[in-house]
C-alpha cells in the first residue's frame, strides 16, 4: 500500500510503530538543526520531524519543499515532548520521525493558503474550487452532505422505498421555470429538454406499481439565480401509492428525525406543527412561517391547503400555483370551473426557520380530472395530447390514487452547515450568471458541431442590434 495510515489518524497507541503517511505540505517550521512539516489529508494534520543529526540529507531535502507540495513520507511515532503537545489536534500527542521521503508531485505556490483561517471572497474560492476544497472546513461540508444522502437511503430502504433512476433527455412540459433545452442530432428540429423534476415519470412509476420510489434527482431549471438557486441542483425526490397527505408527513420527519440526529445530534420534535396556507398568512404574513424559538431553535413545520391556481405575472390567465398534476381538494371539486381561484390544493410545503426546504402534493390519478385542470389553465385539447397524452393514456389503465415530496438537498445541507449560500455545499456550483467559474462553461462549439445539429446561431449585429 502506498500508505498505512491516515496523518489525523496517528493517536499515543502508535508509538514506536513504523508508518507510512500520503498528503499536502501544508506548513514547515524551521528551527536550526530541526524541521517540523504538517502533512495534511483528508483525516486531518500529522507533525513530522527533520533531523539534521540523524539524517541530515533529508533534512537537507525537506528545505526544498514548498507548500501543498504532494508527498509520501515513511517514519516512526513517537510521543511529542514534554510542553510541545497539541491537544486542539486529534493527532496533536504524538509526531513522526522521518526516515525517507518522495516527492510524489511538486506544487507551484497556490493563490491563497490552504488554511480555514483565510478570509477569502466566494469569487476567488470558487474561481479556484478544487484548492478550496482542500480545506478542512470546505471539506466537512461535502462530508456532511455524504452523511446526509447515506442516511436517507438507510431510512428508505428500510421502508421500502425502490430507487429508480428516470431519463435525463426528456420532453418539454410547463412546470413553472424555463426549460434547458437539448438539440437532437438524430431528430433535427426536434429538442429534448433537462427536467425541471422528474415529476411525470414517478407518476408513471406509480401507474406501473412500484409503490414506493425515490431518487436523489439531479435537475435542471433555466431561471434567475440567488444565493439558494443554481441552475442545477440536487433532491430527494419520492412518491407512493395508496396514500393520503399524513403518510408522506410521517415518512418525511422520519427520514429528518434520523438524519439531524446521526449528522448532528440532535433530537426533532414531532410531529411537525402545521398550519394551513390562510393560518400562516393570518397569523405570520408570509407563508413560510419561522417558527424558531430559543428554546427551539435548525423549528420545522408543514404548511397545507395552497390555492390551486394563481394568476399568471400579466393578470391575464389561471396557472398551476404548484404544478398541474396537484389534486384539487375534494371539497372544492364543484368550484373548479366557475369560481377556480377559491379551490385549495392538496399541496404542502416543509419550511425550515422560515426556509422553504421542499413541497409535495397528491397528485391527480384520474385522467377525466386532469383536463378540468388542464382546461382551466387554458390548455387546448391539441396542446393536451401533444404534450401530456402518454401520461392521461396511462391513467386510463388503472393509476392508483398517489402522493409524494421533493426536499431540496442543496438547501437542507446549507441550513445544516450554517452557510448562506447552497454554492459552498455543492462540489463544483455555477455562479449567479450561470457560469462554471473553473470550466468556464458555458462556451462556444465549432461550426461543425452546429452544422451537425442543423442550428444557426445568431448574432446581436444579425438580428439587429450590436455587433455580438
Amino acid at each position: 500500500m502506498m500508505r498505512t495510515h491516515g496523518c489525523g489518524e496517528l493517536r499515543e497507541a502508535d508509538i514506536g510503530r513504523a508508518v507510512t503517511l500520503c498528503g499536502w505540505l501544508h506548513r514547515r517550521r524551521d528551527h536550526g538543526g530541526v524541521s517540523f512539516l504538517d502533512l495534511r489529508d483528508r483525516s486531518g494534520l500529522a507533525q513530522v520531524v527533520f533531523n539534521a543529526k540523524t539524517q541530515p540529507a533529508l533534512h537537507q531535502q525537506a528545505k526544498g519543499f514548498g507548500p501543498e507540495y504532494v508527498l509520501r513520507i515513511e517514519g516512526a511515532v513517537r510521543a511529542r515532548p514534554k510542553g510541545s503537545e497539541n491537544p486542539k489536534l486529534p493527532s496533536g500527542m504524538v509526531e513522526v520521525e522521518a526516515t525517507a521521503v518522495t516527492v510524489l508531485n511538486p506544487a507551484v505556490a497556490p493563490p491563497f493558503e490552504i488554511d480555514d483561517q483565510g478570509d477569502l471572497s466566494e469569487d476567488v474560492r470558487m474561481q479556484w474550487r478544487y484548492l478550496d476544497l482542500r480545506r478542512p472546513a470546505s471539506q466537512q461540508k461535502l462530508i456532511l452532505r455524504h452523511r446526509v444522502i447515506h442516511r436517507i437511503r438507510d431510512v428508505l430502504d428500510r421502508l421500502q422505498f425502490v430507487e429508480v433512476e428516470t431519463p435525463i433527455l426528456t420532453k418539454s412540459t410547463p412546470e413553472g421555470a424555463r426549460d434547458y433545452l437539448v438539440p437532437s442530432r438524430l431528430n433535427q428540429g426536434r429538442f429534448f429538454a433537462l427536467p425541471q423534476s422528474p415529476q411525470l415519470f414517478k407518476q408513471l412509476l406509480m401507474v406501473a406499481g412500484l409503490e414506493r420510489y425515490f431518487q436523489i434527482a439531479r435537475c435542471f431549471r433555466d431561471e434567475d439565480l440567488r444565493a439558494d438557486r443554481q441552475p442545477e441542483f440536487t433532491q430527494l425526490d419520492l412518491e407512493m401509492s395508496f396514500i393520503e397527505e399524513e403518510d408522506v408527513f410521517a415518512v418525511i420527519e422520519e427520514i429528518l428525525g434520523e438524519v439531524f440526529q446521526e449528522a448532528l445530534g440532535v433530537a426533532l420534535p414531532r410531529p411537525f406543527p402545521r398550519l394551513t396556507h390562510r393560518q400562516a398568512l393570518a397569523a405570520h404574513q408570509t407563508e413560510k412561517p419561522d417558527l424558531h424559538t430559543e428554546r427551539l431553535p435548525w423549528a420545522f413545520c408543514w404548511v397545507t391547503e395552497f390555492p390551486l391556481f394563481q394568476w399568471d405575472d400579466q393578470g391575464k390567465r389561471w396557472e398551476a400555483a404548484h404544478h398541474p398534476f396537484t389534486s384539487p381538494h375534494p371539497e372544492d371539486l364543484s368550484r373548479l370551473a366557475g369560481e377556480p381561484g377559491t379551490v385549495r390544493a392538496r399541496a404542502y410545503d416543509l419550511v425550515l426557520n422560515g426556509v422553504e426546504l421542499g413541497s409535495g402534493s397528491i397528485r391527480i390519478h384520474d385522467a377525466a380530472l386532469q383536463r378540468r385542470v388542464f382546461a382551466v389553465l387554458g390548455l387546448e385539447e391539441a396542446i393536451v395530447q401533444e404534450r401530456f397524452g402518454f401520461l392521461l393514456q396511462a391513467f386510463t389503465y388503472g393509476a392508483p390514487p398517489h402522493g409524494g415530496f421533493a426536499l431540496g438537498l442543496d438547501r437542507l445541507v446549507a441550513l445544516m452547515t450554517r452557510t448562506p449560500s447552497i454554492r459552498d455545499v455543492i462540489a463544483f456550483p455555477k455562479t449567479q450568471k450561470a457560469v462554471d467559474p473553473v470550466t468556464e462553461a458555458p462556451s462556444s462549439v465549432t461550426e461543425t458541431q452546429l452544422k451537425e445539429l442543423g442550428i444557426a446561431v445568431l448574432t446581436a449585429k444579425a438580428k439587429g442590434g450590436r455587433d455580438a
